[in-house]
């Protein structure tokens, strides 16, 4: 540009610009900068200094540093004293860079996002309560119900009338008794409702030396698990409307329990059943198929393009809003990690396929469970 100003008046405006690819706009306002703008006089209705002082003095004192503007010119005009109006008080507060909320309000702190990292059942259990139709409109049955975040197994259920703090304790205490849980091995998390918050269950899970975890507030995703479970149960076919009454929900969710644990499979823990992995029985059941699997293999290997065949894998760790880095590289042993549900967990194993082929043995599918590990069924 420099340039472009100095041999302008030799080759002209116009034949320089197109040698230098310079707009002709930007070379004049170059040659002819605009004047400088006269300082905005002051108005004629504008505070004296000294009213600006005062104004500011009435917003900085004891009665009124909290107050808005609007607030402390009525209540001023109620005593007989007129400062100045409110946008004046703005205009003053803009000045001195002090517009901000006045108010004295509640500052709520930060909250941390629950990390939860579970490499074994019975470490992180979730819970949550979800409301089922009643006979008429307007009732409802209140369904409490406890997942193990590893395995997905429901370790306790009930149904209730209501939602109570003294129900989630006595639920959450059989539950852990039914589950042999020692104190230091368990976190239990829930979103923050009164129920999940109330003094009873807090000082239970104190005695029983289980941590505790909620949600933040507002935030939907912090407990995806529990949710989950809910829509499995409410998008099931046989879901009824309503209920006819409080028995008829508790034999429906016998059932249903009863076929979420030894049937439905999830594709977050390699198609496995809940119970299978809660119990310890998915080591074994990967490798059977993986024999399967190589012998199907070996029969017809055309059908396989690209590799043989291969089981699922079992996550080795599974988490809600996943731990920093440093945490999971011991857990992991470095390896790369994957998400297995939105925002919630993540997997990585060696392939089952390794486990020796004599240990490979396909369990019963009907292996019973005694009945004093079966989930907690109605509490009253």
């Amino acid at each position: 540009m420099s340039a472009a100003v100095k041999l302008s008046p030799q080759t002209g405006p116009s034949a320089t610009c197109r040698a230098l690819g310079v707009a002709r706009a930007t070379l004049h306002r170059r040659q002819r900068p605009p004047a400088l703008r006269p300082p905005r006089p002051r108005p004629a209705r504008a505070l004296a200094p000294e009213e600006e002082t005062a104004a500011l003095a009435v917003m900085h004192s004891q009665r009124f540093v909290d107050v808005a503007p609007a607030a402390i010119v009525a209540t001023m005009l109620d005593e007989g004293t007129y400062v100045c109006s409110v946008r004046s008080m703005y205009r003053v507060l803009e000045k001195h860079g002090e517009v901000r909320e006045r108010r004295d309000q509640l500052r709520h702190p930060a909250y941390a996002a629950p990390e939860l990292l579970a490499t074994a059942p019975n470490q992180v259990w979730t819970w949550d309560i979800t409301k089922l139709r009643g006979p008429v409109k307007w009732t409802y049955f209140y369904l409490y119900v406890v997942i193990d975040l590893f395995s997905r197994y429901v370790v306790g259920w009930m149904v209730a009338p209501c939602e109570s703090g003294a129900l989630a304790k006595k639920l959450i205490e059989e539950s852990c008794g039914k589950q042999g849980i020692k104190p230091g091995e368990l976190t239990v998390h829930a979103d923050r409702g009164p129920p999940m918050t109330s003094k009873p269950l807090a000082l239970t899970l104190a005695d029983l030396g289980v941590l505790k975890s909620h949600n933040r507030p507002y935030v939907s995703n912090d407990n995806p698990f529990s949710e989950s479970q809910f829509k499995t149960l409410k998008y099931r076919p046989e879901f009824p409307d309503r209920f006819g009454s409080i028995q008829d929900a508790r034999a429906f969710l016998i059932d249903f329990f009863a076929w979420y644990a030894v049937e439905h499979r999830h594709s977050g823990i390699a198609m496995l059943t809940t119970q299978d992995v809660h119990y310890g029985r998915a080591p074994q059941i990967l490798a059977a198929r993986g024999v399967v699997l190589d012998a199907a293999y070996a029969a017809h290997p055309e059908r396989f393009v690209r590799r043989p065949p291969r089981p699922g894998v079992l996550p080795p760790a599974v988490w809600i809003n996943p731990p920093a880095s440093k945490t999971l590289e011991p857990t992991l042993s470095g390896k790369a990690t994957s998400q297995e549900a939105p925002g919630s967990t993540g997997a990585t194993s060696a392939d089952p396929r390794d486990l020796p082929r004599e240990a490979c043995r396909v369990l019963a599918a009907a292996t019973d469970i005694d009945a004093a590990t079966m989930p907690v069924a109605v509490l009253h």
